[in-house]
């Protein structure tokens, strides 16, 4: 089945290229149930963001009648967004997709840990890509395309279609197309419609080669990672899906799915993979180890949001699970934690180290894959996030606009070591960056750190 382009297109408050609309009022059955945020702004009413479908039936074999009787139901509860410039809808599909692509990765990644299938294959710059890398894209893909119009969605994303389309993958492009309806099978449960038959191998293929943006600092597009962290995910261990809203050069909107990632601060303090095992010997509850979570920011809302993963098999309920999460309040170095990537291929852990000695920092950093480390300063799990690249190493937009505007949002500092803004608005990648990222939980520890940056570069040997 070819993408439906028009089926459930809404009209949006800005076409690429074209002139922004304003004060459109049609909406479609994938309109959102509500903001993600909270419409009073009360920190009272923080418990109650969202409109929730109390129950509903799902029908594996892609009835339409189920699927029609949700989205009516969907239809009647919806609440207008309060206009095109807070993104209210952007934000309900990225979450609502993000969600899903993290249920496509828990299995995909139980797969892999069990050696069933899913075998890891290797890119061109030898980098290992999964089925739920292309599964996670092809379905995101699908996704911004139904919501809002096949033109009206400009994608950049990381992986790409010529792997797909050989004689020679026919048999990994079908465990993918597989993946895929697998996954789109569950929309109802995530508040979203799939498709009213499953797709084929063309359908994927279009759906993974639409994201070919290559960014730029005009008009709107999509910054995707399907699996930030791959190594890690292959690892068993963390990674994240990171999809990320960029207008004019600016990220507007970030959302980060860390599957592996817990809501409770308390569990870092074990290896997740003894949670895994926990998880599988006692009864699943509201808090166990194996839901993880999404965090989820808009520009200028001066808020982060948390919410934990659904249960297998359950619907995203949501009347008290999203939560507030702020940066820590700790500025004093000695008392911070600070994050660096597990890999020593493309950043320097002997500089951080270094420059952690010298500023005062005392604790153990924490090694984390991915993009989590964002997730981590955003909900205090930590304060300080450094990346030094190494000479030759060039930083992709899509492995950092997510979780920058979260940071920032949750009270947070980003630039690069020379205290300037990211610039996101130069293509893929991160160009004109000062040697280095510096991500913190506060203003006076973000300055703390640029001083000693440039205090010890000059005999550093990157």
């Amino acid at each position: 089945m070819p993408l439906n382009c028009s089926s459930l297109v809404s009209k949006v408050p800005y076409i690429q290229g074209q002139t922004r609309i304003t004060n459109t009022k049609k909406f479609t059955s994938t309109t959102s149930l509500g903001s993600y945020f909270p419409t009073n702004r009360e920190k009272t009413h923080q418990n109650k963001p969202f409109l929730i479908v109390s129950e509903l039936k799902f029908n594996q074999n892609y009835s339409s009648s189920s699927s029609s009787s949700v989205m009516e139901d969907q239809r009647n509860l919806l609440i207008s967004s309060a206009g095109p410039e807070n993104y209210s809808k952007e934000l309900d599909v990225a979450v609502r997709a993000v969600q899903m692509a993290c249920s496509l990765c828990q299995k995909v990644q139980d797969s892999l840990i069990s050696k069933t299938n899913s075998p890891v294959h290797s890119k061109d710059d030898n980098s290992p890509v999964t089925v739920a890398d292309w599964s996670v894209q092809a379905t995101v893909s699908w996704i911004l395309s139904e919501s809002f119009g096949c033109r009206n969605v400009s994608i950049l994303a990381e992986e790409d279609v010529q792997s797909l389309s050989t004689a020679v993958a026919t048999g990994l492009l079908d465990a993918v197309v597989k993946m895929v309806n697998d996954c789109l099978s569950e929309a109802t449960y995530f508040g979203l419609k799939g498709p009213e038959k499953p797709l084929g191998r063309s359908d994927v293929l279009e759906a993974i080669s639409r994201c070919n943006s290559m960014g730029g600092p005009t008009g709107r597009f999509w910054a995707l990672d399907p699996v930030d962290g791959t190594l890690g995910f292959v690892r068993g261990d963390q990674y994240a899906v990171a999809l990320a809203l960029i207008e004019d050069g600016e990220v507007v909107l970030g959302v980060l799915g860390c599957p592996n990632y817990p809501m409770k601060k308390e569990w870092l303090s074990y290896h997740h993979r003894y949670h895994r095992i926990i998880s599988k010997l006692t009864p699943p509850t509201s808090e166990s180890w194996d839901k993880g979570c999404v965090i989820y920011a808009r520009k200028g809302s001066g808020e982060a949001w948390m919410q934990p993963l659904p249960q297998t098999n359950k619907l995203l309920a949501w009347p008290n699970s999203a939560i507030p999460v702020r940066v820590s309040s700790i500025d004093n170095p000695a008392l911070a934690t600070f994050c660096e990537p597990v890999e020593k291929s493309n950043s320097s852990h002997s500089f951080s180290a270094g420059l952690a000695h010298s500023v005062g920092l005392r604790k153990q950093p924490l090694r984390v894959y991915s993009m989590v480390k964002y997730a981590a300063i955003a909900r205090g799990d930590a304060e300080i996030f450094m990346k030094f690249a190494r000479t030759g190493y060039k930083e992709k937009i899509w492995d950092h606009a997510a979780g920058v505007i979260i940071i920032q949002e949750a009270g947070g500092v980003v630039t690069d070591a020379g205290g300037s803004p990211l610039n996101f608005s130069k293509g893929i990648f991160l160009e004109g960056l000062d040697r280095g990222i510096i991500a913190c939980s506060g203003a006076k520890l973000h300055e703390k750190i640029i001083r000693a940056v440039d205090a010890s570069w000059n005999s550093s040997s990157l």
